[in-house]
């Protein structure tokens, strides 16, 4: 396929307007189970943060190996997208995701029984394979079932729902690993994880009722065909940049450093990160929910993210700023971040906006790659800042907790900039 075909592509397929009604029920059932597989991503995505000093402890973690186990994790997220892509396209979400199921129900119990780094990170590698199609295959699922002027508002009532997963991986974590340990936490995941695979399997439909099965513009392609028909597309490389910082800086501190920061500069204990990480999550759901319309408020999409993306890079450049801030204040940035960076699910529709229903499944896929490499290289590169500076009485030295905001801010800016000026705006009125 040419660039001019895979533009044309882009064009058609976005919705259908002689569509048949779905039935509410059916919309909730959907996002119900949708919402069930990816609470379980983000809270192996977040886990490590409120219970980071006790692995460190256990295991005998560097900090190097702990940014190796949640970078593991992510690497696997984003080797495994390809073939995501392909099966979502030729099979459907629904095998696609409930045989990974089997896969992150074993990641989980490797977890439970890991004795050391290196297992440790096997462990995360193999969940992070079974969390691999659950978020693109809502992207896939919610553009099939709602016409295209709501898919940011679908979205966002099953990313908002799956905030419940890192609210989980908040206190009633740090709870839970105080009574029965982490291991035996895991194990209860591992169970968890198997009875969402199986529901979803037995209840997702790939397409509503009655609706015809997607038109073949050409001969089904290839994994390699589907990329480069992904790519050829105008303008979605802008659109990339910004997901391959967006989500992976936010995630990297909420997901990694804002326990160990909490732990060594204000002296938090496990159940008080538990609780402060439960409010961030608690304030990301209720922002994604409210980001979800905004688009359609405002008839904009790079609009609204821009917005957003912006608040968040100028409160990780303030945050770096701040040496050792008072407590109150640390945690009104990190919760201020957290909110600021729900604009995810609108980054979401504009970048499904941008390709047919033909190639929704690789075209969902190829734009995770670029949102999961750097999700899975920003918490091993910084991984390596500790290191530089020393640790204290404490732990971490306040300088290592600045560098890495610093970094993590100046890589956001970058994905950004580039998102300003080459991505267009496509409006959700003019679809």
């Amino acid at each position: 396929m040419t660039s001019q075909q895979a533009h044309q592509a882009a064009k058609v397929g976005h919705g259908d307007a002689s569509a048949p009604a779905v039935a509410t029920r059916d919309i909730l059932v959907l996002v119900a189970l949708l919402a069930a597989t990816t609470i379980l991503s983000q809270f192996f995505r977040t886990a490590l943060a409120v219970i980071a000093p006790e692995l460190i402890g256990d295991l005998g973690l560097s900090p190097r190996m702990l940014g190796l186990a949640n970078g593991g994790f992510f690497a696997s997220l984003l080797v495994a997208q390809v073939a995501v892509g392909v099966a979502f396209d030729k099979v459907g979400p629904r095998r696609t995701v409930g045989l990974l199921a089997i896969f992150m129900a074993a990641g989980a119990g490797l977890h439970a029984v890991a004795m050391d780094g290196p297992q440790f990170v096997v462990a995360r590698f193999v969940t992070g394979i079974g969390c691999a199609a659950s978020f693109m295959s809502a992207v896939v699922l919610i553009s099939a079932w709602l016409p295209p002027s709501r898919w940011s508002t679908g979205l966002s009532w099953v990313f908002g729902s799956s905030q419940l997963g890192i609210l989980a991986a908040g206190a009633p974590l740090a709870y839970a690993a105080g009574t029965i340990g982490w291991r035996q936490t895991f194990l209860l995941t591992a169970v968890l994880a198997a009875m969402a695979g199986l529901l979803f399997y037995l209840f997702v439909r790939d397409r509503p009722p009655g609706a015809a099965p997607p038109v073949a513009i050409a001969a089904q392609p290839g994994a390699l065909d589907g990329l480069r028909q992904i790519l050829a597309i105008p303008r979605i490389l802008p659109v990339f940049s910004l997901f391959g910082v967006a989500y992976g800086a936010v995630a990297t501190i909420s997901g990694l450093w804002a326990g160990p920061y909490l732990k060594d500069i204000h002296g938090l204990g496990a159940g008080e990160r538990g609780l402060v990480l439960t409010g961030m999550a608690t304030i990301q759901m209720a922002s994604v929910f409210a980001f979800g319309p905004l688009d359609r408020i405002f008839n904009t999409r790079k609009g609204v993210i821009v917005a957003g993306s912006m608040t968040t890079l100028a409160l990780m450049v303030v945050l770096a700023a701040l040496p050792a801030p008072p407590l109150w204040l640390a945690v009104t940035m990190l919760s201020a971040i957290s909110a600021s960076s729900a604009y995810g699910t609108v980054l979401l529709a504009h970048m499904r906006a941008h390709f047919s229903n033909q190639l929704a499944g690789r075209g969902a896929t190829t734009g995770n790659i670029a949102q999961l490499a750097g999700a899975a290289v920003l918490p091993v590169l910084t991984g390596f800042i500790p290191s530089f500076f020393g640790d204290t009485a404490n732990g971490y030295a306040p300088d290592a907790y600045r560098l890495i905001f610093v970094c993590l801010a100046a890589c956001l800016a970058a994905g950004l900039a580039i998102y300003i000026v080459a991505a267009r705006d496509i409006r959700p009125r003019e679809i």
